[in-house]
């Protein structure tokens, strides 16, 4: 069950966090991986540890908020069978505290670097009618985060656009979903807290993972997991939905 064997997969921003995570186990499952990232070492670092423990990798460094660099790109790959969109950036800041530089910047890469890979594969998805993709969405898509607006609007347009998919090419064999995390235990977070936090960086850690009434973080392998059911034949049935993996944040967090 939840193979991959002989498909090829593109998962976005699998030079680490959760994309590395999809990454490292869609190549278990057997898959192809493309491990599409824009820092090249990262990136490559991933393809390494595909290929020496057997599985089958291939690097693709493209900056996706550009179209016309994701579209080149894609089009050198014979086939894409699933694509994953875990590429993304975060932000702290209200509306009156975001600056218009730090909005265009998370729009350009959470929502238009989703659209530009969506306009890129879908096409090949509908000649051949088939495909999977999954959209990295939060939980910030659903419920209110507090000092997370630029943030939590560019989860809302990729939970947004992935309902829109789902409904437009149901009939191409086109399958599309998204998961929303609560808080991820990334790279990222121990950056965040090196950053802001510094000599209270297991204080601060720990304050953030009783955020979630489960009293941890996920484990990137963990969303990495359900990932990899919604991509596979067991999922076949499953389109157009949402799937919090959240430790209880949004339904227990009262």
């Amino acid at each position: 069950m939840f193979q991959l064997t002989g498909k090829t997969a593109v998962v976005t921003g699998a030079g680490s966090g959760i994309g590395r995570g999809v990454a490292l186990l869609f190549a278990k499952a057997g898959a192809q991986v493309i491990v599409a990232d824009l820092n090249r070492e990262a990136g490559q670092q991933t393809v390494e540890e595909i290929t020496a423990a057997g599985g089958k990798a291939e690097g693709l460094f493209i900056d996706v908020s550009r179209q016309a660099e994701v579209v080149n790109a894609f089009k050198q790959l014979d086939v894409i069978d699933v694509l994953v969109n875990s590429a993304g950036v975060s932000h702290i800041g209200r509306a009156d505290t975001t600056s218009e530089e730090d909005f265009d910047r998370i729009y350009r890469v959470n929502v238009k670097g989703v659209y530009n890979t969506l306009f890129a594969v879908i096409p090949s998805m509908k000649e051949r009618k088939n495909g999977v993709i999954v959209n990295m969405a939060s939980i910030a898509s659903s419920v209110g985060l507090p000092d997370r607006f630029a943030y939590s609007m560019s989860k809302g347009a990729v939970l947004a656009m992935t309902l829109s998919v789902a409904k437009d090419y149901i009939s191409d064999g086109i399958r599309c979903n998204c998961v929303s995390p609560a808080r991820v235990h990334t790279p990222f977070v121990d950056g965040f807290l090196a950053k802001n936090y510094p000599g209270k960086e297991q204080e601060m850690f720990d304050k953030l993972s009783r955020t979630q009434p489960i009293g941890r973080m996920a484990k990137p392998e963990e969303v990495a997991a359900l990932i990899l059911y919604l991509c596979s034949d067991e999922a076949s049935f499953i389109t157009g939905c949402d799937y919090p993996i959240d430790g209880g944040f949004i339904k227990l967090n009262n």
